[in-house]
């Protein structure tokens, strides 16, 4: 490794002290709650992302509590990144404007919130600087342990982010001939051989994480300001006031060694890919966060060469972060922020709901996001009973609903016009919370209709079935039966109940791993032009939950 400038490890340590210091202070978003509930039952894989995530704060677990538990190795990764960052600059220069890369680098705004925060992008950004920097010496010079550290690189990728395939993709389309190279085909068998975990792991439930986000995440009508135009404006929002320059930087950039053509052929082909898909929804700014990792290469290198843009780049970036010092302080104290922000008061009304509950579980309905953070700053027991206007997550496929059945719980529901105590919490400000003895829900009941479209208004008898995932007996007349409609985008609108009858009339108990066998006629409905229908059980006059697959309705 080479020798590193004094003052770049000087900064270096401090970014990583300032990281650790914001991440002891500031609440945790909800996000980070989520992957904190990941983390307390490890596995290979979750309902929305891959495994790495839930590592990096099992791994920070072990050295701290509290956020500090969650955040400590984002903190690491984060100047890890850093690091590597500057070994791919190959500049005789970089020892002259160590400063400037660091006013480059702190001033983008989600490679500097992602120093402290622990998100699927955190290890994504890390392991994106360090699969480029083998990468490097992979083309200088192939190895069979450079071929095996990039396999291991690639499959650390798919195990953070699912978005990795981009990278890897054009990285072997910038450079072809690759494949007639059995270094590069060692590579991918190491890779291969790696990730098969999780790859078992989605064969054996059922590829959930795939279907979720490819077939079922809902999806909204076209909009030209909202996707395309907000494409643009994320693309200015990852830079800040720098993005002129710093976009100028990719355009002027030539393919002058391969690696440069594996950075352009990475974030011409994001940018074109996340355009494209711009026309079908709305782009998530962190989706595009690969090419902060790139353009900090691609744009330091032009620094370096053009005194005019190291000028400006320098200068606007430190508004940038004046303007991210105050973000981050904002994080901390909601008096002097401008606006509420999820960091806020979670702690304040976790406690508030303890104080009533005490020790009793506590079931969030439709809120994943509640239900982690309360179990997070209480340490008590906690839930998301999710129904058919929501969305499933990791708590529609893990063992949190066993810890909470036949027990008194406090259900807090949105739905619910009266009980014990109204709701105060984020985002959610109708509803109440009631308290239950021995509460019972049923929510991973599988409906299994093998029609894959069923013509709208239909009069057909149509037939299902019931799977029992559990290893008890279930009371069928503890089930009542619905169609949810959906629009054209897959998002859930009108509830109707239904009348089915049973196959077997004689039978009253659905056993462990067995199914019943229903019949029913869709119901009339009142929403315009529906363009999907799912059936939805509802256990004990519970909110009918997410039981069966989305089913196309055909004119």
């Amino acid at each position: 490794m080479p020798k590193l400038p004094k003052l770049f490890i000087y900064l270096l340590g401090l970014v990583f002290i300032i990281n650790l210091l914001q991440s002891y202070f500031t609440d945790l978003i909800f996000d980070e709650a989520y992957y904190w509930h990941y983390a307390q039952n490890m596995a290979w894989g979750y309902f929305d992302h891959p495994p790495m995530v839930a590592l990096l704060v099992k791994i920070s677990s072990l050295f701290f509590t509290g956020e500090l538990g969650v955040r400590f190795m984002s903190c690491v990764l984060s100047v890890g990144t850093l690091y590597f960052l500057w070994l791919l600059i190959d500049n005789p220069k970089k020892n002259e404007y160590v400063l400037h890369f660091f006013v480059l680098t702190f001033s983008m705004t989600l490679l500097n919130a992602y120093g402290f925060f622990t998100l699927p992008d955190t290890p994504f950004l890390f392991f994106t600087a360090l699969f480029l920097y083998i990468y490097k010496k992979f083309i200088a010079q192939p190895t069979w342990l450079l071929s095996i550290a990039l396999g291991l690189l690639m499959s650390a990728l798919m195990y953070s982010k699912y978005h990795a395939v981009l990278v890897i993709v054009f990285v072997i389309l910038s450079n072809i001939k690759l494949v007639f190279n059995k270094y590069a085909w060692l590579a991918v068998f190491v890779a291969l051989l790696s990730y098969a975990p999780h790859l078992i792991w989605l064969f054996n439930n059922d590829f959930v994480s795939v279907k979720y986000h490819l077939f079922e995440r809902p999806n909204k009508a076209y909009d030209f300001n909202d996707y395309t135009i907000g494409f643009f404006l994320n693309l200015l929002a990852l830079f800040g006031f720098t993005f002129f320059w710093i976009y100028k930087a990719l355009i002027k950039t030539k393919n002058t060694d391969l690696l440069n053509k594996a950075l352009l052929y990475i974030t011409y082909g994001t940018l074109i890919f996340f355009f494209i898909s711009s026309f079908n929804r709305r782009i998530q700014t962190q989706w595009l966060i690969v090419i902060s990792i790139t353009l900090t290469i691609l744009a330091f290198n032009y620094m370096l060469e053009n005194e005019n843009a190291r000028k400006w780049i320098f200068r606007m970036g430190l508004v940038n972060i004046a303007l991210l010092i105050f973000a981050r302080f904002a994080l901390v104290f909601e008096q002097i922020a401008p606006m509420h922000y999820e960091s806020h008061g979670n702690k304040e009304w976790a406690l508030s709901i303890s104080e009533k509950a005490g020790e009793t579980p506590v079931v969030f309905e439709n809120s994943y996001r509640n239900a982690p953070m309360y179990a997070f700053y209480t340490g008590n027991t906690s839930f998301s009973l999710n129904n058919v206007m929501y969305r499933r997550n990791q708590y529609s496929i893990d063992d949190s609903e066993a810890k909470v059945q036949h027990k008194k719980i406090l259900y807090v529901s949105q739905y619910l016009l009266d009980g014990d105590y109204p709701l105060n919490l984020p985002k959610q400000k109708t509803g109440f919370g009631v308290y239950k003895d021995n509460f019972e829900s049923f929510r991973k009941l599988r409906v299994l209709l093998d029609k894959k479209e069923i013509p709208l208004n239909s009069q057909e008898t149509i037939e299902f079935k019931v799977f029992n995932p559990y290893d008890f007996d279930i009371d069928v007349n503890k089930l009542k039966f619905y169609v949810a409609y959906h629009n054209h985008y897959k998002r859930p609108e009108e509830v109707v109940p239904i009348a089915v009858s049973k196959v077997n009339t004689l039978q009253q108990i659905l056993k462990p791993k067995d199914t019943l066998t229903y019949t029913f006629k869709m119901p009339k409905y009142t929403m315009k032009n529906p363009g999907y229908f799912k059936i939805a059980i509802s256990e004990n006059n519970l909110q009918p939950g997410m039981n069966g697959d989305n089913i196309k309705l055909t004119e």
